[in-house]
């Protein structure tokens, strides 16, 4: 592959979550493969966790920007700093990512103050002089990408390609040995095989029913006598806790126990992972693990990317949708309203896969895209 002799220091923007950050991996490898240059990421606290995990990244700036959901604060002086930090990376071309219900006007507005001389983005409107390559954002309204599908378009306008799509996440061996050694402090024979449950979730909207997580747990447990591992971020070790309790299971309460590096290794020594639809999809994905996603339809193109397993959609509580008029467009043009998949669903699922452990392959765009309108 030729490398383009311009972009030396790419800006990559992409101020969400984790898995969002991972799904524009390919993309930044696609860039980096493609012109040899030193990736910068600008992204949230939020999503800084998986950055040391992906080679992809060569350098992070960590802001929560006032136009992305955080709680933090960011004051105009922050703002005037984080121009004047840009300016001085002597940048070639900012590349800003977004799903199709956001505006890259508020970024590109921010790489236009720093001086960056290329911004690449979708935009819906005509982003006059703050693009310097726009691509009309066409989705949702007329078809629906993945999101990885979505990234790699983006970078293909300026000649950025690669050959491996997947997503990536990096450990290393004295992670899983570390895992390992904590794992046996819990009692927990490392050696065993065992099920990942994740049932914490980020915002409300996306949860699946306690009443059934306690049926799946106790069933899978009765038939396996797999050890079922219990994760989440440390406010998940309540809720976690509340399910080992009432399951007869031998469960473990991991939550808020192992960091970012330990938890991959730990989907990667999983049988099964069984999770709502959150970062800890995108990384059994990337880990080739099986897995079921108890997918809320927050964002028909999140599924993991790849996947070996199962994604049962369910419809948001129609009280918890959002309120973003692009968001509520998708969601109206459902093809009906889907109730969470039934503990029995979710456990023939996971008889399937145990039996197959080579899994289904989901589509990369899954299952649940398959329900929006295009």
């Amino acid at each position: 592959m030729s490398i383009h002799p311009i972009y030396k220091h790419i800006l990559c923007i992409r101020a969400d979550n984790m898995g969002d950050i991972m799904m524009s991996g390919p993309a930044m490898r696609a860039l980096k493969d493609s012109f040899g240059a030193r990736i910068t990421l600008l992204t949230s606290h939020a999503g800084s966790g998986i950055v040391p995990f992906m080679s992809e990244i060569d350098e992070v700036i960590v802001a929560d920007l006032p136009w992305v959901k955080t709680d933090a604060l960011f004051s105009p002086a922050m703002y005037i700093d984080l121009v004047a930090k840009l300016e001085s990376l002597e940048i070639d071309l900012a590349v800003i990512f977004t799903v199709y219900s956001q505006s890259a006007l508020p970024a590109a507005l921010l790489c236009w103050q720093a001086g960056i001389p290329g911004r690449l983005a979708y935009c819906r409107e005509n982003p006059y002089h703050l693009l310097t390559t726009w691509v009309p954002d066409e989705e949702p309204y007329s078809f629906i990408r993945h999101q990885v599908e979505r990234d790699l378009h983006l970078v293909r306008q300026i000649g950025a390609d690669t050959d491996d799509d997947r997503l990536r996440v990096n450990i290393n061996i004295a992670a899983r040995r570390q895992l390992k050694q904590r794992l046996g402090q819990l009692k927990i024979d490392p050696d065993e095989r065992w099920i990942v449950l994740h049932p914490g979730v980020s915002e409300a909207k996306r949860e699946y029913p306690h009443e059934g997580w306690i049926e799946i747990a106790s069933t899978i447990y009765r038939e396996t006598g797999m050890p079922l591992l219990i994760t989440g971020a440390r406010k998940d070790r309540p809720g976690a806790a509340r399910l080992h309790l009432a399951t007869t299971a031998r469960a473990y309460n991991l939550a808020g126990l192992l960091d970012m590096e330990e938890f991959a290794a730990l989907l990667a020594g999983s049988s099964l992972v069984i999770t709502v639809n959150t970062v800890t999809a995108h990384l059994a994905a990337a880990m080739g693990t099986p897995e079921i996603v108890l997918y809320a339809l927050t964002n028909p193109q999140h599924t993991p990317w790849r996947a070996r397993g199962e994604i049962l959609p369910f419809s948001v509580d129609p009280a918890l949708r959002s309120r973003n008029a692009v968001v509520r467009w998708v969601g109206d043009r459902m093809e009906t309203q889907i109730p969470p998949p039934s503990p029995e669903l979710v456990i023939e699922a996971a008889r399937r896969l145990l039996s197959h452990p080579g899994g289904a392959d989901a589509s990369a765009r899954g299952d649940a895209t398959a329900h929006a309108i295009e």
